[in-house]
């Protein structure tokens, strides 16, 4: 018995103003990335249906803003409390899609709640302020919902990524159009049952499968979206933000990052090493803020390298099901071809591969956990986000040729420092130019902490009070307080 006989997998449909459309010609099909079997079919909306969503987004946008804040905050709790219920239903799913270990699924459902709980408290704290002003004018500042929407997620985080922005959208009072990854649509449209089954009235929230630039284009270029907001790559979102200005609307990007790892000496590099396995492979290293470049201390480099390339060639690598897998497949064979094409390449140039470097088995996408040693700066691994099982180290003599390195490229998104120094910990954290940093620790910010890039890894703040910078217009209102 395969795994989908075991988990039967939903049919995928559009939902437009409260309902779901499953009758649309099929857009693509649907792989399982263990197997490589067909698990379903995604429909492909029509540019009526993408219209008719446009309209329903703008009718519930004029319902959901003028829903009291604490009617918003129940119902989010709400949906919240069914993504837990259901979460031994949809992680099946999850891993059937996405080649995700069941545990790792779990894992990202139990975070996807996070953010409905945490938002659903903030709303309550979207202050305005009180402006001095000389008498008899009165001023103050309300901040209001944007407006209707437009969101784009990933096929490597399809619960997370359409929670961020649902979540966000939801406590600021705006509708919100999803346009799910093709790659990973049931997921998506498990979550948002949730939210249909909390009571959320119909058209504040819409999904809809299609052609990528047929769907951009018609929900970016419309008049009724007033925020457009994507994860994934830099390419995608240059092209977003460049339709978005024909209609002069902002947009919320998270894009993609290089992540440097910078270990300095007289570290316990072997504990690092621990812990950069445990953070760098899961997901199969197909995540924004994956760890893709070790710059280590010479002092300690060889032992580490040692360390982690033992430790990476421990992991046991299989379907998401087995019992005792540690990391699953690759998204699609396209990952595969990246990641052999990378690996060649380095090797190429004079890396040393100290394990790894080769696909696994004949049938499903997987790739060995790859540690790669003494790679050069002009390998391709190392201006390139890998966004997959690769951990390319080099040496250095000094965190300050780490941090020249680190921030050479345009990217911009995380880093993380292991040090004893507190001074040099204190330098780099200032210094570094991302937008997250992580000392002694791999770790990405939650629900209450913001989270985006600089330069091109984005536009804009995900999570924390922050995230309200987008999703909210300030108004200021000035009142003369005299009888006219």
């Amino acid at each position: 018995m395969n795994d989908k006989q075991r988990y039967p997998y939903p049919r995928i449909g559009l939902l437009i103003d409260g309902e779901w459309i499953y009758d649309r010609p099929a857009l693509c099909d649907v792989e399982n990335p263990s197997d490589e079997t067909i698990l379903g079919q995604v429909p492909k909306a029509t540019p009526q249906d993408l219209q008719n969503a446009l309209e329903s987004s703008a009718r519930g946008f004029e319902i959901w803003r003028k829903t009291p804040p604490s009617e918003r905050a129940a119902l989010m709790r709400r949906a919240a409390a069914l993504v837990r219920e259901r979460a031994a239903e949809i992680a099946p799913v999850f891993t059937l899609e996405l080649g995700k270990t069941l545990n790792e699924s779990l894992a990202e459902i139990e975070r996807s709640a996070t953010f409905l709980d945490w938002d659903a408290e903030e709303l309550r704290r979207m202050y305005g302020r009180i402006v001095p002003t000389d008498p008899p004018i009165q001023q103050y500042v309300v901040r209001e919902p944007i407006g209707p929407v437009a969101a784009f997620t990933p096929w490597n985080v399809p619960m997370s990524a359409p929670s961020r922005k649902i979540s966000a959208s939801l406590a600021a009072g705006c509708s919100i159009i999803l346009k799910p990854a093709e790659e990973t649509p049931a997921t998506a449209c498990l979550f948002a049952q949730c939210f249909l089954d909390a009571g959320l009235p119909k058209g504040v929230l819409n999904v809809v499968f299609g052609d990528p630039d047929e769907v951009s284009r018609a929900l970016v270029l419309s008049p009724i979206t007033r925020l457009v907001t994507l994860t994934g790559s830099i390419n995608v979102g240059k092209h977003l933000t460049r339709l978005a200005v024909e209609t002069m609307k902002p947009v919320l990007m998270e894009l993609g990052g290089h992540a440097p790892v910078l270990i300095d000496e007289n570290v316990d590099v072997d504990a690092v090493a621990q812990m950069a396995i445990n953070w760098k492979f899961r997901m199969a290293g197909q995540f924004c803020s994956a760890p893709s470049r070790f710059l280590i201390h010479r002092s300690g480099y060889e032992k580490f390298v040692e360390s982690l390339a033992t430790k990476a060639s421990k992991l046991k690598v299989g379907d998401g099901f087995m019992e005792g897998v540690q990391m699953g497949p690759l998204a699609n064979r396209r990952r595969l071809a990246a990641m052999q094409d990378l690996v060649d390449d380095a090797v190429a140039n004079g890396s040393r591969l100290a394990t790894g470097g080769q696909r696994v088995g004949n049938r499903g996408w997987f790739y060995a956990p790859t540690v790669l040693a003494d790679v050069p700066l002009d390998a391709r691994i190392m201006s390139e986000e890998p966004f997959g099982p690769l951990a390319p180290c080099a040496p250095v003599d000094s965190m300050d040729e780490a941090l020249t390195i680190s921030n050479s490229l345009n990217m911009g998104l995380a880093a993380f420092v292991f040090t004893n120094s507190m001074e040099r910990a204190d330098h780099l954290s200032r210094e570094l130019q991302v937008g997250s940093v992580a000392l002694n620790v791999f770790t990405s910010p939650g629900a209450d902490a913001p989270f985006g890039g600089v330069r091109e890894s984005g536009i804009g703040r995900e999570g924390g009070p922050e995230m309200y910078h987008s999703y909210t217009v300030a108004k200021t209102i000035a009142e003369r307080r005299v009888r006219v």
